[in-house]
């Protein structure tokens, strides 16, 4: 299994980004090829040392790296990164992370 972890700092209108997350960009991820399932955060995102910044994190399983290059490669994937950038316009305001995992 692989992941791909995607953290949003917090935006300067979050009910317009929920809303455009949600009704626009959610849409595209589940058209993703290979896509095995989608989470989101629910409530506020707590750190060890209190509030945090982070606005939303969602965490996409696919079966494989490779899978997660396919997917990202593909016509829907392009879209979906066209449409982050209005979610997100400045580098500073998403992280990405990818891995594979194992059980322990």
């Amino acid at each position: 299994m692989a992941q791909m972890i995607v953290i949003y700092e917090k935006p300067g209108n979050p009910a317009a980004f929920d809303r455009h997350y949600f009704e626009l960009h959610v849409p595209l991820i589940r058209r993703l090829p290979g896509l095995r399932t989608l989470a989101t955060n629910r409530g506020p995102i707590i750190s060890l040392y209190g509030a945090s910044d982070v606005h939303l994190v969602a965490t996409l399983h696919f079966d494989s790296l490779a899978d997660i290059n396919a997917a990202f490669t593909s016509e829907c994937g392009r879209a979906l990164a066209a449409d982050r950038q209005q979610l997100a316009p400045h580098a500073n305001e998403v992280q990405m992370f990818l891995f594979d995992t194992r059980r322990l």
